[in-house]
């Protein structure tokens, strides 16, 4: 159990760090990844790179975890999402449901909230 934390918190933490290759080392090099219940939406490393490469160049990118359950070898994070939308800076909130195997990430699927942008200052 241990392991598999320890496995989810360096992929966490190299996402926040942006370090795409610490990131994909937490992956098996066949892993695929799923919006929840539906579409492949990367499949193997080059996959997986190409899809998070866009999203580390945002300035304000950052995973905040809220809360971690682990189940055998499945691990979901429930995390807020800062991102740099095309409408502003925002948020939303996504569930992150890990299945590992082998030490690795091998399917990763994502239900993603819905997408709060921070409003700009109003002066009445």
């Amino acid at each position: 159990r241990s392991n598999i934390c320890s496995l989810i918190q360096r992929q966490l933490d190299a996402y926040n760090a942006k370090d795409v290759d610490a990131w994909l080392d937490t992956y098996s090099p066949s892993a695929e990844q799923y919006t929840l219940h539906g579409e492949c939406i990367a499949r193997g490393h080059d996959e997986i790179r190409a899809r998070v490469l866009s999203r580390f160049a945002e300035p304000d990118l950052h995973a905040r975890l809220l809360s971690r359950t682990v189940m055998g070898n499945i691990v979901v994070d429930h995390e807020i999402i800062t991102r740099n939308f095309p409408e502003g800076l925002g948020s939303l909130e996504i569930l992150c449901v890990y299945e590992t195997a082998d030490g690795l990430i091998q399917k990763a699927s994502f239900a993603f909230g819905e997408k709060v942008i921070q409003s700009q200052t109003s002066h009445a």
